[in-house]
């Protein structure tokens, strides 16, 4: 398991980044679903948590096979998923995710938005995250991967017309008012002997980058969001996200792949893959109990919304 904290400040409030998060959130899974890749929006909808109370609940998979690194597509079939499930009860939201066929794999993103800059050592309430494990994001000026970077939306030459903020320069958080800054507690385990300690560390490389790309989007599209109302963007999110499914959907049809069904492993995989996945806890169809006709049902890891 690893663990780490991320900080990410953005010179926006609270409030207001309760509007733009859903904007951005929706917008960008909608420009990065294509090629039957991308997020498929199952469930959202208002529900009653027992221990948090009334939130709202969101259910996607995500398709991206593609994405993996070499090494990993050799456990990998052609067409997988990850689930995410999020809870917003905003300022706190909650996501666990879970892969459609890997049962020792787990993430879970606690997060709480303040307006401040960072300083607060003990956000979530009940122990500190070491220090080590603690990092600041600066949406400014840590490097994101080439193929996400946009000029317009590069901090250091943005300019709101609406709320008349940016550019930002070196030094902002320290002087940048408003400011927020979004914790987000990342727990990752992938225990599978050989793999744990770089599939995690490539986990998190990739949680860093889309946490950066996001809440740098987040700002940088605030003249489309601002003054947007609660009801006004979760209408914004219902369409953009039918457009999304289709998107994902219809791509996936093009190329024969199944729509939403669970992948199920090939009957021609060799002793030593069979010996592998065995370990990872995986059974192939020909493994399966005789008695029963389907697969079982992916099993729920633990995970966090962005």
């Amino acid at each position: 398991m690893l663990l780490k904290e991320y900080r990410i400040c953005m010179p926006l409030t609270v409030d207001e980044y309760r509007i733009g998060q859903l904007y951005m959130i929706s917008k960008h899974s909608c420009e990065q679903s294509d090629g039957g890749e991308g997020v498929e929006v199952v469930q959202n909808e208002p529900e009653l948590h027992p221990l948090h109370g009334l939130g709202q609940v969101t259910e996607k998979r995500i398709y991206l096979s593609s994405k993996l690194p070499s090494w990993a597509k050799t456990f990998v079939p052609r067409l997988f998923y990850v689930t995410e499930k999020a809870w917003n009860f905003y300022p706190h939201t909650i996501t666990e995710y879970s892969v459609s066929f890997i049962p020792k794999f787990s993430i879970r993103i606690d997060t709480k938005f303040e307006n401040n800059n960072g300083e607060n050592g003990n956000v979530f309430g009940d122990q500190p995250t070491p220090e080590e494990s603690v990092s600041f994001l600066d949406i400014l000026s840590d490097p994101i991967p080439e193929k996400h970077y946009k000029e317009s939306e590069d901090l250091s030459r943005w300019q709101s017309n609406k709320t008349g903020r940016g550019p930002l320069e070196e030094g902002w958080r320290a002087s940048a008012k408003p400011i927020m800054c979004s914790y987000k507690r990342v727990c990752c385990s992938f225990e599978v002997f050989g793999f744990q300690g770089r599939t995690e560390e490539f986990i998190h490389k990739n949680i860093r980058d889309i946490l950066l790309v996001g809440h740098r989007q987040a700002v940088a599209w605030i003249d489309e969001w601002h003054g947007m109302s609660l009801d006004q963007v979760r209408e914004y999110e219902r369409v953009l996200q039918e457009e999304t499914n289709s998107k994902v959907k219809s791509s996936q049809c093009g190329t024969g792949q199944p729509e939403a069904s669970r992948p199920t492993i090939s009957r021609s995989i060799s002793v030593t893959d069979e010996r592998s996945l065995m370990k990872m806890g995986v059974k192939n169809t020909t493994m399966a109990d005789s008695s029963s006709s389907h697969p079982c049902s992916p099993m729920r890891l633990n995970s966090t919304p962005q």
